[in-house]
């Protein structure tokens, strides 16, 4: 029996689950404006452990999402469960932000293109086979009428996550799928961790940092007049 904790912090979803062998056995989750991860996180924690009835010491490895995402969320969450594979001594595992969101879409036949708002009209995205191989790595990129065409002049584009409202709005080719509502959840990651586990797919706990994919940049406050 393998115990999993899996925290998603990317974006305004502050999830947590516990995970058995790959099956979600217990999970806490909010999704608002407000990004009160900081608050949320560790309460969380406790009670998906409450709620599992095991103890904390019990579990054998600590999964977070890397991100890309939202820079304060990313660092929360990576801080958090860094803190607890040292207190634990377990291993840290690292699941793509994306590759937790393509999970949300079954489909057949197709492609998956999870995509996470940016800034204006920049996403980060990639693209998952039906199957959720990576056809394509994460990218940062600017949506305009153009973008998706090789994989949409091919079949059905599932356009999933808090960016594919830009999408939506510039993209008309009979061929795109708009999924809404839908965000990173650690429920996804169960599996995802599951399998990292078995392959001894570990990061290294004192070097690891968030998959940012681009630089935190800080706006400087308007002048007044």
């Amino acid at each position: 029996m393998a115990l999993i904790l899996n925290i998603e912090t990317a974006t305004k979803n502050c999830s947590v689950s516990l995970s058995e062998d790959g099956h979600v056995i217990a999970l806490k989750e909010i999704n608002n404006d407000s990004y009160s991860h900081a608050e949320n996180l560790h309460p969380f924690i406790l009670d998906v452990v409450k709620k599992a009835a095991v103890k904390i010491q019990d579990i054998d490895a600590i999964a977070v999402g890397k991100g890309p995402g939202s820079y304060t969320g990313l660092r929360i969450g990576v801080s958090a469960a860094k803190g607890l594979c040292f207190a634990l001594d377990v291993p840290l595992i690292s699941i793509l932000t994306l590759q937790t969101l393509a999970q949300t879409v079954a489909i057949k036949e197709g492609v998956v293109v999870p995509l996470l708002d940016a800034r204006r009209m920049e996403v980060y995205s990639a693209i998952f086979s039906s199957e959720k191989e990576l056809l394509r790595e994460t990218q940062a990129q600017i949506i305009d009428t153009f973008s998706f065409q090789a994989a949409l002049a091919k079949g059905l584009v599932y356009f999933v996550g808090d960016g594919a409202q830009k999408c939506k709005e510039v993209i008309t080719h009979a061929n795109a799928v708009f999924i809404d509502g839908a965000f990173p959840s650690a429920k996804e990651m169960a599996q995802l961790s599951y399998n990292k586990l078995k392959n001894n797919d570990f990061e290294d706990v004192a070097y690891f940092e968030p998959f940012y994919l681009k630089d935190f940049r800080i706006t400087p406050p308007k002048k007044k007049a």
